[in-house]
């Protein structure tokens, strides 16, 4: 990752502690758009916003080119909520970085690291003291346009342009913060989340989100999402295709406690890459750095789309020691690869990465001979996938880390409603349906199969027959 380096002094541990139980001695609502209070969101008095606070963001036609950084101490029954308010047809207030001005009050560095900013002010905020923002909420904006070669207007008055991983959301610390139904496009990268040695990001939420059309042009570096937490959690969000010509990766993860599901994942190098904390220590040192949760998705791979691999796990820099060593718990997901080459459905950095695979649709639309389950190393656990006749454990040539085979289900047709229309849902007759395979009980019960995704950025409970069927959806 590329982090920006804090300039950070935590000061009285008691006064800490204090204003995080202590209750606001207010709670103001802070009205932005046309006829509203404040007509500019750079009006809103963003460096003092305490617990209990709400900035409701109007749609307009044209959107706000303004930026700001988030940072304040709400509480869980009073955290400090941006809120866009839709338009008539439910269009969501636009902040467009391209362009952006920022509010004079704000002194924070790195603002050309994003269009919202998140943690790390140079100037303290909270009765004189820099505290770790905590319980923040964000929802309902489309938030664009931070990216090389895009500029803004510091807060001091001076041009400056986006740095190479700019994004529209730069989380650089902060805990218990939310995400919730925005629109990310059009950045280096969409969400960036940094954890360091001596502090992190710690239990974030990104649910609801459609984030595509990012990245940067013939970089590999710049991905949809970039994330480095302890405790993250993204469902019921669609990921999209990146920018044209970008090469980066659809989810690209270094958090312990990494949680991935009822999402749909559509495109990138990779659609999900999870490995090594990169920059925490901390992160390293916890026991979830060792294991990792990917579940109910919709995995598509286009054509010719980028690394023929749909997920890796494991690492990617640094010594292997660092690597996460551990095993990545991958169930009831449907993956749909339109390659008409070769598909790979795991790369696993080591033969100390584990995998357990179950009730998988792994549907190619080539032959079933196109299909590898490995690129070389680590141990693949599977039980019940749905696969087409042909596949293989991987190269032969090259093939160093161990395939274990409980049983699965093959046939040569995989029996979805609408497969041309993307509708992925098992059609009556479908071999997938009640040929489940009882879920892993390191999963239950906190990760029990209980919602599927809804297209686009929804969610439903999913039915309990007491059969499980193998894929997202289950078939009522």
């Amino acid at each position: 990752m590329v982090p920006s380096r804090s300039r950070f002094n935590l000061g009285s541990m008691a006064l800490l502690l204090a204003l995080a139980v202590t209750p606001p001695s207010r709670a103001a609502v802070y009205e932005v758009g046309p006829d509203k209070p404040l007509a500019n969101v750079g009006d809103v008095p963003w460096e003092s916003l305490v617990a209990g606070d709400t900035v409701l963001v109007y749609h307009r036609p044209t959107p706000y080119k303004e930026k700001f950084l988030f940072v304040g101490v709400g509480t869980p029954s009073a955290p400090i909520t941006v809120r866009g308010v839709p338009g008539p047809g439910g269009e969501l207030p636009v902040l467009d970085g391209n362009g952006a001005t920022t509010r004079s009050a704000l002194n924070y560095y790195s603002q050309e690291r994003g269009v919202i900013k998140i943690g790390g002010a140079t100037t303290p905020f909270v009765d004189g003291i820099s505290v770790i923002p905590q319980w923040l909420v964000l929802e309902n904006l489309e938030i664009r346009s931070a990216r090389p070669p895009y500029t803004f207007t510091k807060a001091d008055g001076s041009t400056a342009g986006y740095t190479t991983p700019a994004s529209a959301i730069y989380l650089e610390y902060g805990e218990h913060i939310v995400v919730r139904n925005c629109i990310l496009r059009d950045c280096a990268n969409g969400f960036f989340s940094f954890s360091s040695d001596t502090k992190v990001s710690k239990d974030v939420l990104v649910e609801g989100c459609y984030i595509f059309d990012n990245g940067n042009d013939g970089s590999l570096f710049e991905h949809n999402v970039y994330t480095e937490s302890l405790g993250i959690v993204f469902q019921y969000n669609h990921l999209g295709p990146l920018r044209s010509g970008a090469s980066g990766n659809n989810l690209k993860d270094r958090s312990a406690g990494t949680v991935i599901r009822y999402n749909w994942i559509e495109g990138g190098n990779r659609q999900l890459d999870l490995v090594n904390a990169e920059d925490s220590s901390i992160l390293r040192a916890d026991p979830s750095y060792r294991e990792a949760f990917v579940y109910g998705n919709i995995l598509i791979e286009p054509d010719a789309a980028g690394n023929r691999q749909v997920a890796h796990y494991g690492g990617d820099t640094g010594p292997a020691n660092k690597w996460r060593k551990g095993t990545l718990y991958f169930y009831n997901n449907t993956m749909v690869s339109y390659r008409t080459d070769k598909t790979t459905w795991f790369r696993l950095s080591s033969n100390d990465e584990n995998c357990d695979a179950r009730n998988n649709i792994v549907y190619v639309t080539s032959a079933g001979s196109n299909l590898s389950m490995i690129d070389d190393k680590g141990v693949l656990t599977l039980s019940q996938n749905w696969f087409k006749p042909g596949w293989t454990n991987g190269p032969v040539n090259r093939i160093k880390g161990t395939v274990i085979n409980n049983g699965n289900v093959e046939g040569a047709s995989v029996g979805f409603v609408d497969e041309a229309g993307q509708d992925f849902h098992l059609a009556a007759g479908s071999a997938n349906i009640n040929t489940g395979t009882l879920l892993n009980p390191a999963v239950l019960p906190l990760h029990d199969l209980v919602r599927e995704y809804i297209k686009h950025q929804s969610s439903a409970p999913r039915v309990n027959d007491g059969s499980i069927d193998i894929g997202a959806f289950e078939r009522p």
